[in-house]
């Protein structure tokens, strides 16, 4: 018998069986295909079942409406927060960083189409994977420091691994948008496809009679364009985004930009300054951190990572932002949290490690065996 649960992810998750490729869509527009418990139990269950099938050739993911993925379900994971109930926010980061485990090692071939927002949980569910499409409607972002969370799922591996500093620290700590000119540009995307040909993209992607990559790789050459990136794009200041970005402490990256902005006055500089001061302190300072650790370590070991800070935030036995963050952005959008500590020289080095010590009772995340070894395309592109 179908439970209510199993109804909901399958209606949340829409499955298409086009010979040997399988199209997955998040099917909850009016939330911006915010992904829940349900649809990330489904969609991890969909991709190992079609990892085993050797009939399944190629998955493609995407979204219904105007959004890919805009992050995860929120409502719920606060009211866990509020309610004391961490561990039931616990028991879906779990699942949910499995999944970008599982995607960042999939052995078959997967194409993403980011034809909207993706912003958040969106970019776990994408990143990973091996291959990502723009398009002119992609808009990218990692806004978790704004309220009161650090860009996870996995970000503090691929961010760290684009150019300079420029997701090292400038768009995990800033929450910057990007579009999709600038994601082919800077890696997070592999292809650029113009979003009336997506249909036609599709049809011949679904003649793929092959698992292997080369194969869809030949398909999504044949359609990409190389798009001019915007002359006020953030991309165009990597000289000055490594100057400021490349500081050791969240106080020197914006001492360092104030200094930029007297010498030469400037709007981008003024609203990455102001995005900084109106963040969380504890999140930017944990999010730098984690970001710097990530530059160091495989794609697995960054997830266990963020698994001990997320459960930290969760528990709220450290910091209760993302309670206040949540309220400020998404409840009361008052758009002006209050923050505590609300300097960021009131959190010291030792207030910082402990988000990244594990919770007393809780064990480390642990990933299922994988066959395929496969690095998250982030680094095999870099």
């Amino acid at each position: 018998m179908t439970t209510s649960a199993e109804m909901a992810s399958h209606s949340q998750i829409l499955v298409e069986e086009k010979s040997s490729v399988r199209i997955l869509t998040l099917n909850r527009p009016r939330q911006l295909n915010a992904l829940s418990y349900n649809m990330i139990s489904r969609l991890l269950q969909l991709f190992r079942a079609y990892e085993e099938d050797p009939s399944v050739t190629l998955v493609i993911l995407k979204g219904q409406g105007r959004a890919f993925c805009a992050g995860g379900d929120i409502p719920p994971l606060l009211s866990y927060v509020i309610q004391g109930k961490w561990r039931l926010g616990a028991a879906f980061f779990a699942d949910q960083y499995t999944l970008n485990y599982v995607l960042a090692t999939y052995s078959k071939a997967q194409v993403s189409i980011l034809n909207g927002i993706v912003m958040g949980a969106g970019a776990g569910v994408s990143i990973h994977g091996r291959f990502r499409i723009a398009t002119e409607n992609t808009v990218f972002a990692m806004p978790e420091t704004a309220l009161g969370l650090f860009p996870d799922v996995g970000a503090s591996y691929f961010l760290s691994r684009l150019p300079g500093f420029f997701g090292n620290k400038y768009v995990g700590l800033t929450g910057a948008r990007l579009d999709g000119a600038e994601m082919l540009a800077c890696g997070l995307a592999t292809h650029f496809v113009p979003s009336t040909r997506l249909t036609a993209l599709e049809a011949d992607l679904c003649t793929v009679g092959s698992s292997d990559p080369s194969f869809a790789s030949k398909i999504l050459d044949a359609y990409t364009e190389r798009p001019h990136v915007k002359k006020n794009s953030a991309y165009h200041r990597l000289d000055v985004i490594h100057r400021c970005f490349s500081r050791r402490t969240v106080e020197d990256i914006i001492s360092a930009l104030e200094r930029e902005f007297t010498q030469r006055p400037d709007d981008w500089i003024s609203s990455t300054t102001q995005a900084l001061k109106k963040a969380s302190p504890s999140s930017l300072k944990i999010s730098l951190r984690s970001i710097r650790e990530g530059r160091l370590q495989g794609v697995g070991h960054c997830l266990i990572r963020e698994y001990r800070m997320v459960c930290h935030v969760m528990k709220g036995d450290l910091s209760k932002d993302i309670v206040e963050g949540c309220r400020a952005i998404l409840v009361d959008k008052d758009m002006n949290p209050k923050w505590e500590p609300r300097r960021l020289e009131d959190i010291k080095d030792r207030m910082v490690d402990k988000f990244f010590e594990r919770l007393e009772g809780l064990e480390d995340l642990k990933f299922p065996p994988r066959n395929n070894l496969r690095a998250s395309s982030i680094a095999a592109k870099l």
